[in-house]
């Protein structure tokens, strides 16, 4: 690998520290032959569910190519979501990725002020930034760069640092140095399987159509009978298989304010979230990925766990 691509990369890491991301790695943008059979797989079960935008762009999925053309490199970068205090106990509950501000755009900006930057300093970069937007499977790419391993959950884990993070890519056309996997260290735990209320989780593949995530995210319409009693409160999303892991003891808080939840998300109660209205809905969530089930999607949620 010549002296440049070796710079580059360098410069790539250190600019991502810059910006806040908690690591960075670098694989060869090329086919992901191992992935298209399990992703086929997944696909033929119907574990997607309803997100019928899973089976569209097979191809580009599995062929960064297919994104940028004359892709040598994919760049993949984690960036921490963990917050320094949760809801009250006696809540309806939010995933803690959606306490603060909607990852999409806070760290998309980031990447594209890092591109800007890097292009000033190496010269014209062509690229794409991905932030969870488009067909990338970037858990399988940030696996690949060596930033952890997937473990029986389907997360991304890290012995530094567990699972609570984002990953975004960079897809470039520029060569440089790659990071080689690391190994996987669930050996022989099985407590994401075992917590998973909805039983949605078998070695590492989850069934989106029995996720409470999916059913309280994803799906429009109303959720299937046969989950009552399930849920254990979650309203927007569901931390169980990561609260769980026991590599998630070593999350540290991110350092982000955009990342931090309006106060009331933290001290309201299961009576002022069943009484909620649109407005004050509005205003904790105003730019909040919780944003996407919208408002009747949140009472639609809750009102399905007071069945219980």
């Amino acid at each position: 690998m010549n002296s440049n691509a070796s710079k580059h990369s360098e410069l790539f890491k250190d600019k991502a520290k810059e910006y806040g991301f908690i690591s960075c790695g670098i694989s060869k943008a090329e086919f992901l032959e191992p992935e298209a059979p399990r992703l086929e797989n997944w696909l033929n079960k119907n574990a997607h569910g309803e997100m019928h935008y899973m089976e569209n762009h097979f191809d580009k999925r599995l062929d960064p190519s297919k994104l940028v053309e004359g892709a040598k490199s994919v760049v993949s970068l984690l960036y921490n979501y963990y917050p320094e205090e949760e809801q009250r106990e006696d809540s309806f509950k939010v995933s803690k990725y959606a306490y603060g501000q909607d990852y999409h755009h806070v760290i998309k900006k980031k990447l594209r002020l890092m591109m800007k930057e890097l292009n000033a300093e190496i010269g014209e970069i062509g690229g794409r930034v991905f932030v969870d937007s488009a067909p990338v499977l970037e858990k399988a790419w940030a696996a690949r760069s060596g930033l952890g391993w997937i473990g029986k959950h389907s997360n991304l884990l890290t012995k530094q640092r567990g699972s609570f993070y984002f990953i975004a890519e960079l897809v470039i056309d520029i060569s440089l140095t790659y990071d080689t996997p690391v190994t996987d260290h669930c050996g022989s735990c099985t407590k994401c399987i075992d917590a998973c209320p909805t039983e949605a989780i078998t070695p590492y593949q989850v069934d989106g159509s029995k996720c409470i995530s999916y059913m309280t995210i994803e799906l429009k319409n109303e959720i299937p009978t046969g989950f009552e009693n399930k849920f254990e409160d979650w309203m927007f999303g569901c931390d169980i298989c990561q609260d769980v892991c026991p590599w998630n003891r070593f999350s540290q808080p991110h350092n982000e304010p955009l990342f931090n939840p309006n106060p009331k998300l933290l001290t309201y109660d299961k009576e002022e979230w069943t009484e909620i209205t649109k407005d004050v809905f509005n205003e904790i969530f105003r730019k909040s990925a919780v944003k996407r089930t919208k408002f009747d999607g949140l009472k639609r949620n809750i009102n399905y766990i007071l069945k219980d």
